[in-house]
């Protein structure tokens, strides 16, 4: 039997998963993925530890493979996860200092440097990276002026992903589509950026080596295979970044297609033949990415979203729905109240920028507003209005998009944890005027990565072929056109929103050091 292994190092849980060639889960296990804040001077500052990191990956292993007859049928491992968090290591491969996370905000000094030195427009006309705080190179920057031992001595920096290659093969290498999330990579090159390293005043030297996806780069070690349960000399191939990993059980790895990947955010993604490098489109927060095949690209645009509707579920709706469990509210709830709203919710408007906004507008300074409410408004009107005010902020991020790149897509493929809320798919296609297609896929992310895994060790012969041995059957939303025509009217206004309640925003921010 061929077996494949996927590896998901996301922001909650770790994830192993063993598939069939068919895309079947086979057997599964997972462990929470641990933030700790070591400094007690600095609570804020949050960090993965590398040996927890690399102990509860390998246990994730072990119960997975605990599950199966015989390992010798795992035919390759493939790591995705997510993409800006790394560390630097030594030159006998060992961790120097722990993984800066995305949560932490202490690269704010260079990241204010960065924008007045070297720009965010040059960055973006080279890497295809927007400017933001949480990029690989701040955090590089950020242990060369705080930590100049460890820079000394360091030999590579690795991303998360690359990090657990390494334990797994003990080799220093990284895919196109994680060194796009460094701020150092040439899009049109599709490699190490001479310039950008020398802007920033960081020897490429410390860059590991970029291959493609699939990419095979060794071998589980004796070491890997004693703590994993795999069997020394199973072959590990190149995954990639997570979304990008979940875009091909789907079909999203075409051209033109829009796929939409829920979650804790919501990231809006298109593949293209080219790299649109276009300055309005870098000013915009879209993201011009390397895809996981050479000479091919993801844009990709996103912003907080089921956290809006987690912050609204914990601060406001707990308190008002009566409920005898003492559990936190269940989001069924939540989703009832929402449905005894009209579309429009009586002209409630909101703008989901509780934390700042990312896409099509770059401004961490703007914040969330609830407008248009009055003395009748209800509570199931402002429930829904976040719903569809996350609905405005996507059709905002297509439409840039596809301006942008000179593309009209048709259906939206959605995939993630959201995908469950019936009403909100249904949601997404009346205020979208698009068909939404649900494919009935677990874990598309982990699935991707396993498929990469299958076709750098020949199981499958091409992409096409391997969409076809795993695609499945979707729920299709089809739009309401009445519905449709009432929210195209609104959207302008929705549109406003933003700019007009920005100087009040911007105010209140500086005024209050809001973070």
């Amino acid at each position: 039997m061929n077996l494949l292994l996927g590896i998901d190092l996301g922001s909650t849980s770790i994830k192993a998963i063993l598939y069939d060639l068919d895309g079947n889960p086979v057997a599964r296990a997972s462990r929470p993925m641990q933030r700790f804040h070591p400094n007690p001077d600095h609570p804020e500052w949050t960090v993965w530890e590398p040996q927890v990191l690399w102990a509860d990956t390998s246990a994730a292993c072990r119960e997975t493979l605990s599950q199966i007859a015989d390992v010798s049928d795992v035919k390759g491992i493939a790591v995705t996860g997510m993409g800006m968090d790394g560390l630097p290591m030594s030159e006998n491969g060992e961790p120097l200092y722990p993984l800066i996370s995305w949560h932490d905000p202490r690269t704010q000094p260079q990241f204010d440097w960065w924008i007045k030195t070297i720009t965010a427009d040059k960055t973006y006309s080279i890497s295809g990276n927007p400017v933001w705080a949480i990029n690989s190179a701040l955090r590089m920057l950020w242990i060369k002026e705080n930590e100049p031992a460890v820079f000394k001595n360091t030999d590579k920096w690795l991303l998360i992903e690359d990090y657990i290659n390494h334990c797994l093969t003990g080799t220093f290498a990284t895919d196109y589509s994680m060194a796009s999330c460094t701020m150092l990579f040439d899009q049109r090159t599709q490699s190490w950026s001479d310039t950008m390293c020398e802007l920033a005043g960081l020897p490429k030297s410390i860059l590991p080596d970029v291959f493609a996806s699939t990419t095979s780069i060794g071998e589980i070690t004796n070491a890997a295979a004693k703590q994993t349960g795999l069997r020394a000399g199973t072959p590990v191939f190149l995954g990639g970044h997570d979304h990008l990993c979940s875009s091909l059980p789907v079909g999203a790895f075409r051209p033109g297609v829009v796929m939409s990947v829920t979650g804790t955010w919501e990231t809006v993604c298109l593949v293209s033949d080219t790299p649109p490098l276009d300055l309005p489109l870098g000013r915009s927060g879209i993201t011009t990415q390397s895809y996981l095949f050479p000479k091919q690209y993801m844009i990709w645009g996103g912003n907080p979203s089921g956290e809006m509707i987690e912050w609204y579920r914990r601060e406001i709706a707990a308190p008002l729905v009566k409920s005898e469990n003492p559990a936190p509210l269940d989001w069924q709830v939540i989703v009832e109240q929402a449905v005894k709203a009209k579309p429009g919710c009586g002209g409630v408007l909101f703008l989901p920028h509780l934390d700042g906004a990312q896409c099509p507008q770059a401004d961490p300074r703007s914040r969330g507003v609830f407008a248009g409410m009055s003395s009748r408004t209800t509570h199931a009107e402002m429930i829904r209005s976040v719903l569809e005010g996350l609905g405005y902020q996507i059709m905002d991020v297509i439409e840039t998009m596809e301006q942008g790149t000179r593309t009209h897509g048709g259906e939206v493929i959605v995939v993630g944890g959201a995908i469950r809320n019936k009403f909100w798919m249904q949601n997404k296609a009346d205020m979208l005027g698009r068909v939404v297609r649900v494919p009935e896929v677990e874990e598309a992310t982990v699935l991707g990565a396993a498929i990469l895994a299958g076709l750098g060790a020949g199981l499958y012969r091409d992409m096409e072929t391997a969409f076809e041995r795993v695609a499945r059957e979707s729920t299709v939303y089809q739009p309401d056109e009445n519905l449709t025509k009432q929210y195209a009217a609104v959207f302008p206004i929705y549109r406003e929103l933003y700019t007009a309640i920005a100087p009040i925003n911007h105010a209140l921010f500086d005024l209050f050091a809001v973070s």
